[in-house]
């Protein structure tokens, strides 16, 4: 996948762009790290937009583990009135997606840990049914506009971890994958249905990312079976986030 956009011949100007949110944002899994109060990649999407003549600024401020409340808390202090555009990858570790991966990582070597697996896919999907986590995203939008009243706001979804597959109940791993890919569509449902109802953009990215699960021949999501505690597993790789990139410059919203 290779970065070769043309900007619109009425494109606009992004002076001021703030990127806010989790290790998605923030580019965990991409390389090319700088490691300072966070590790962010310099392949993470906002820096790839840093590369547009229709970008001025970018400031990435993401940070992995974070939540809706903790982007509240710890990353608006640069967005002010001059702020035209902010980003927003948050909503998963809501959900203590870092437990999950970690449970469900081991039973995808283990079939014995996969109970506490699909508990913990379980609990996730309760709290999004229970509208907690749609009242968090509400109450971090209000808080971003709040603090960047000019700004455009937009929030992505986050890619299927694996391509979809036939279920078989018999299989442990088809169940995991079908339960998996159901948690993310309710949860970009979760984030989508907040955006909107706010004022906001919300970017899908999933069909970027068709084809090119965990398992696929040509993966762009990374998975480590031998270091299962590796930070960048279920995490984009360089060609996931030009796949962010490329969904959030296909809505216009870095032009």
């Amino acid at each position: 996948m290779t970065l070769s956009f043309a900007a619109p011949a009425q494109a606009r100007t992004v002076q001021d762009y703030v990127a806010l949110g989790d290790s998605y944002a923030a580019g965990i899994g991409g390389g090319a790290y700088v490691m300072e109060d966070c590790v962010r990649s310099g392949n993470a999407y906002s820096e790839l937009a840093d590369n547009l003549k229709s970008v001025r600024d970018v400031t990435n401020v993401a940070c992995g583990g974070k939540t809706t409340q903790q982007v509240v808390s710890e990353q608006l202090a640069l967005l002010d009135k001059k702020t035209d555009l902010v980003t927003i990858t948050a909503g998963g570790n809501n959900l203590d997606f870092g437990t999950l991966a970690a449970l469900c990582g081991t039973a995808l070597e283990n079939p014995t840990a996969a109970p506490a697996c699909f508990a913990a896919i379980a609990a996730a999907r309760a709290e999004i049914a229970s509208g907690v986590l749609y009242k968090d995203l509400d109450e971090m939008i209000d808080a971003v506009r709040e603090a960047a009243p000019k700004a455009d706001i937009v929030l992505t979804g986050y890619p299927y971890l694996f391509d979809p597959i036939p279920l078989d109940t018999t299989n442990p791993t088809s169940v995991f994958i079908h339960q998996a890919n159901l948690l993310v569509s309710e949860l970009n449902a979760t984030i989508e249905a907040a955006a909107l109802a706010n004022g906001a953009e919300y970017v899908d990215v999933t069909d970027e990312f068709a084809g090119h699960g965990a398992f696929a021949p040509d993966p762009w999501i990374n998975l480590d079976l031998a270091n299962l505690g590796s930070f960048e597993n279920l995490h984009p790789n360089a060609k996931g986030y030009e796949a962010y990139f490329a969904a959030l410059y296909s809505e216009s919203v870095y032009n």
